[in-house]
């Protein structure tokens, strides 16, 4: 299914020819007509440093092993027959004498005056007196211009390459894809390239090289037998929409690519990595909309995730729905997760990597392939976010409370995002009002009345204790939210003593405080021997809740009085 798929998104793409492959090239070797050498000319792509050069459609080849040739167009040493060790000068003289051969069979067969141009200038070429420019060494690519022309874009040459490299006693058999009986390749030439942890040179789609993969005696490729048109649509398909930033998101070892067999307009990558707060109110408006389905929301989506394992393609996820229903998914996911900044304002989407990296130290986000895999499904299928996400989350929340160095950047908002969501996504619907999007006033939840309380508290010792190191955060935090009974009485003591100290210096701001602290704890009959992971998981949103609320006050109360003293 996902090699048909992507077979049929080809008819949208520019194809390189059969047995053509679009490749950056260094360097243009200057002929006139009689293959006389011009001159060499330096090409440019990105013009950055270590530019790979222009990218232009070149014969290709699948090389396992061994020295072969690329017609017209090849690396250096192929081509020019130069290196830069001469340890393998007999090797480069090797490729240089297969090269020049190859073209000769192709000014034979096509009688290209071009071409012929080519294998004269070839003929006379001698590598070891030759003048090479400065910055051309035996790894970068190279071709011939004749005239204003490359002979590699003619329609002969391109008919003789395919004709050349066509299988030599290839199997007959049903092609899984077309379903039609043809010769079928034992490797794949086309590999997807741009998976993160992937080879350099791709990773094969289809391949077994061991005995445990092989299938009634097929091997490599042939266990899934595919013929060449199929395999370098769906390879070329495939590598295309890994290339462009609108068809794909990489998340750690996750590549997710995401298409329509129709050109929509519909942006989905920029959405699930960098979602727009306008862009996604629009969406959710259109999504909720009483009104009839158009044709965009029943064209078909299809969306997959690929990671490497050596150089092998490994398809983690596979997903297949409308358009109008990943809206109305998507439009459910960043419902689920409205929550207040940190300051209390109205906050902003979340992406799918920052929610990701959210359950991993900052510095290094090791992200396991499972946690994108199992958000994206969520966000694109409208399932229900596993419990083990929230315990992953609750984990991490308390091993950087308690190593926090920077207050502000704890806690981390992406997180209690997530955990919010997965508290969420078991109960959400569109009719049922959002309480844990800010501070709930009528939340009586033990764990959530304990969070609040824990945010309280730190509250009260910052008020006291200006700029202080080592905070019941710091300390407390992890035993609080998991054993409250256990450590909030001697919390309680500690503000206490706090709060002694404010009266006495500032009675503003003890009031303040001691009436939030009754307030909290006003519903509150008990605290909790023990709370579940759904209940850590209230307890840290309380605590953020609380936390934002006070801020917003605060920044308001500030205000205000600037305003006052304005008007005085």
């Amino acid at each position: 299914m996902l090699l048909r798929k992507l077979s049929d998104y080809a008819d949208r793409l520019d194809l390189p020819p059969e047995m053509y492959t679009r490749a950056p090239v260094r360097w243009l070797v200057d002929l006139d007509e009689q293959g006389k050498l011009l001159g060499f000319v330096q090409l440019t792509g990105t013009g950055k440093k270590n530019d790979p050069g222009k990218e232009l459609e070149v014969p290709d080849l699948l090389v396992t092993s061994g020295d072969r040739p690329k017609l017209l167009a090849h690396k250096a040493d192929y081509v020019l027959g130069v290196t830069d060790d001469p340890a393998k000068q007999e090797r480069t003289n090797n490729r240089h004498r297969l090269f020049k051969e190859l073209v000769g069979r192709c000014a034979e067969r096509t009688r290209e005056q071009s071409v012929q141009a080519v294998a004269r200038f070839l003929a006379t070429w001698d590598p070891r007196g030759a003048s090479i420019p400065d910055g051309l060494n035996c790894g970068m690519t190279v071709t011939f211009r004749v005239g204003a022309s490359l002979p590699v874009d003619l329609q002969s040459v391109r008919e003789f390459w395919a004709a050349e490299t066509a299988p030599i006693d290839a199997p007959t058999m049903h092609c899984i894809v077309c379903g039609q009986l043809r010769p079928v390749e034992k490797r794949l030439r086309v590999k997807a390239k741009r998976i993160p942890g992937g080879e350099k040179a791709g990773c094969a789609f289809i391949s077994a090289n061991e005995a445990a993969f092989v299938s009634h005696g097929l091997e490599a490729s042939l266990v899934a037998p595919t013929c060449r048109n199929c395999a370098e649509r769906f390879g070329h398909a495939a590598n295309e929409l890994l290339r462009n930033e609108r068809t794909h998101i990489a998340i750690g070892p996750l590549a997710y690519v995401f298409w329509t067999r129709e050109d929509i307009g519909f942006d989905v990558a920029a959405l699930l990595a960098a979602p727009d707060a306008a862009t996604v109110k629009s969406l959710m408006e259109s999504a909720w909309r009483a009104r009839e389905t158009t044709a965009v929301d029943e064209a078909a989506f299809y969306a997959t995730a690929l990671s490497a394992s050596g150089g092998r393609v490994v398809v983690r996820d596979w997903i297949e729905a409308t358009i109008g229903q990943v809206k109305q998914n998507l439009a459910r996911w960043f419902a689920m997760q409205r929550l207040v900044d940190a300051w209390g304002g109205e906050g902003t989407p979340v992406g799918i990597y920052s929610l990701a990296a959210s359950l991993y130290p900052p510095k290094n986000p090791r992200i396991a392939p499972n946690v994108p895999k199992t958000l994206l499904r969520v966000a694109l299928g409208g399932s229900t976010l596993p419990g083990w996400l929230m315990f992953e989350g609750v984990r991490r929340e308390k091993a950087e409370a308690g190593r926090r160095q920077e207050p502000r950047r704890w806690p981390n908002r992406q997180r209690v995002v997530l955990l919010k969501m997965v508290l969420a996504s078991s109960q959400w619907s569109l009719d049922k009002e959002d309480t844990m999007e800010q501070l709930d006033m009528t939340n009586r939840d033990p764990a959530y009345l304990c969070g609040r309380l824990m945010a309280e508290i730190e509250a009260i010792q910052r008020a006291a204790v200006p700029g202080a190191k080592a905070t019941v955060i710091g300390r407390y935090f992890g035993t609080a939210s998991s054993a409250p009974a256990s450590v909030f009485g001697n919390l309680l003591r500690g503000a206490q003593s706090h709060l002694d100290k404010l009266r006495k210096e500032r009675e503003g701001a003890y009031h303040a405080l001691q009436k939030r602290l009754e307030e909290i704890m006003a519903p509150l009959e008990s605290f909790p021997k023990t709370l579940a992971l759904k209940e850590q998981a209230l307890f840290s949103l309380g605590y953020y809740h609380q936390r934002a609320a006070d801020r917003a006050a605060a920044k308001a109360h500030k205000e205000l009085k600037d305003i006052e003293e304005a008007l005085d």
